[in-house]
């Protein structure tokens, strides 16, 4: 696999240190040249000077053959460019893009710059996963499958409690995959019976949380 790493911030030269442990073939461009003689140091032929957004970079960088661009600049324009032009110019598979400022999550999914990863974003639902309201939190947004995943803690008193999995109702497009218990996760069968305090993992069509919700919640309460 050649990977193609855009920015050698802190999180840039981390993933081409990973990567090259990993001994996956990785090229990291940077643009600030005081920076790029530091990361030099270490990763020598590894990192290459110049800014991403430009096409002769890119190519030199062998963007043609590349299977993976990540994109983790600290300008989110940039980074919203440099994986258009990966995917649309170069048809690269695969691209990764760093969401600086999360107000601008909403933008590079309006251009199909997916995945797109928000550090705020993802230590938010960290929070939610320790003090969840409602139970319900979302685990993963597959957004070219119209999918997502949530994890819904099953409460004292709610519908599903006591139940065997088969006998959920559950709205079309849904589906439980997995059921944590004790600090330990297993795939349920169709006879398992849901337990109170149970968080339960379920993959859905995106709209379908509110139909569901009330399932786990005690005395079929939803969230709103």
């Amino acid at each position: 696999m050649y990977v193609i790493i855009c920015g050698a911030g802190k999180v840039g030269w981390n993933l081409a240190r990973e990567l090259i442990a990993k001994e996956r073939e990785v090229t990291l461009i940077e643009s600030d040249h005081g920076r790029y003689r530091v990361v030099e140091e270490e990763l020598e032929h590894a990192v290459q000077y110049g800014d991403a957004t430009e096409l002769w970079v890119l190519e030199r960088g062998g963007i043609q053959r590349a299977d993976l661009v990540i994109a983790v600049t600290g300008d989110d324009e940039d980074n919203i460019l440099i994986c258009q032009m990966a995917k649309e110019k170069y048809g690269v598979q695969r691209i990764v893009a760093r969401v600086n400022n999360p107000r601008n999550l909403q933008h590079f999914r309006l251009l199909d710059v997916q995945p797109a990863v928000s550090a705020t974003d993802l230590i938010l639902r960290l929070i939610e996963h320790e003090v969840p309201e409602y139970g319900l939190i979302q685990l993963l947004a597959l957004e070219e499958e119209h999918l997502e995943i949530i994890e819904l803690e099953v409460g004292r008193g709610s519908e599903a409690a006591g139940r065997r999995v088969q006998d959920v109702e559950l709205p079309d497009g849904s589906l439980i995959i997995s059921v944590l218990r004790g600090g330990a996760g297993f795939v349920p069968k169709a006879d398992s019976v849901i337990q109170p305090g149970d968080q339960v993992l379920l993959i859905l069509d995106p709209g379908l949380e509110s139909q569901i919700t009330p399932q786990f919640a005690p005395n079929g309460a939803s969230p709103g």
